[in-house]
């Protein structure tokens, strides 16, 4: 993490912003900073430097470096190896928790979970062997993924597939592969059955399945299943990225958001 903290220029510097009608006490001036800090991390556009927020944010650079490193400390800011910062798991789940208060429908649901993440959003249906997709939200990122509404994609190498076979019994699997196969859709498919039901299995541990460039190149997926009352897969939600923007650890930090906006979704389906 970069120190590039500066010393305070003085009591006058640190100030907060002029108010009217009461006090400001000291710990209600350090409060109001660490908010302030945080709807800049929040932004669209991220990560941020630490000079875009302290500008964004109008705290010095010394306080908001360490407003920063007590986010990051209790995960509710992430800072990458370029020292840029981003909003972390802790704060992700409790945008989604909010959301989640305000009446329910499909499309709140995915626009929340799009500004939770900031990437393209994704919502399919099963049909049969396949999945279609029926929703997208696009990302925040200049760059647009190839995948349209309607389009039907395979179970096996796909986020959103994989958490549906989580939750399908192995005889259903069975079946879907033996009349689909495992076809290669990048080097990194997975192709064996073997493969295919350790993913399963840990699907259904974390609650979420991932493809890692496995249905195209450059394209990396968090996914989970939303299930009927009883258990059944309906169809899916997932989060994508670009490889060469977001790391692997980033992506599944959108989990939390993800497992919520798929239990909420499941009653509107």
């Amino acid at each position: 993490m970069s120190t590039d903290e500066e010393p305070a220029s003085g009591p006058a510097a640190d100030a907060p912003p002029p108010r009217t009608g009461g006090r400001t006490s000291a710990a209600g001036s350090a409060l109001e900073k660490s908010m302030r800090v945080l709807e800049a991390v929040a932004a669209p556009g991220g990560p941020h430097r630490l000079a875009d927020l302290t500008t964004a944010a109008a705290v010095p650079k010394s306080s908001t470096f360490r407003i920063l490193a007590s986010l990051v400390e209790q995960d509710f800011v992430r800072v990458d190896g370029d020292s840029r910062y981003t909003a972390g798991p802790r704060l992700r789940a409790l945008a989604a928790r909010v959301g989640a208060a305000e009446p329910a429908s499909i499309e709140r649901i995915l626009a929340d979970l799009h500004r939770a993440t900031g990437q393209t959003v994704h919502l399919a249906l099963r049909t049969g062997e396949t999945l279609t997709y029926i929703r997208k939200v696009e990302g925040d990122q200049p760059i647009r993924t190839a995948s349209r509404i309607g389009m039907r994609m395979p179970l096996h190498s796909t986020a959103i597939g994989k958490s549906l076979l989580a939750h399908l019994p192995d005889e259903e699997v069975d079946a879907i592969v033996a009349a689909t196969g495992l076809p290669a859709r990048t080097p990194r498919t997975l192709t064996t059955r073997h493969a295919l039901d350790a993913q399963r299995a840990l699907a259904r541990v974390e609650g979420y399945a991932l493809d890692d460039e496995e249905n195209e190149a450059t394209i990396r997926c968090i996914g989970t299943a939303v299930l009927d009352p009883a258990g059944r897969p309906l169809g899916g939600v997932s989060v994508t990225t670009v490889t060469f923007l977001v790391p692997l650890e980033e992506i599944t930090s959108y989990a939390p958001a993800l497992r919520a906006a798929g239990l909420a979704l499941a009653p509107l389906l």
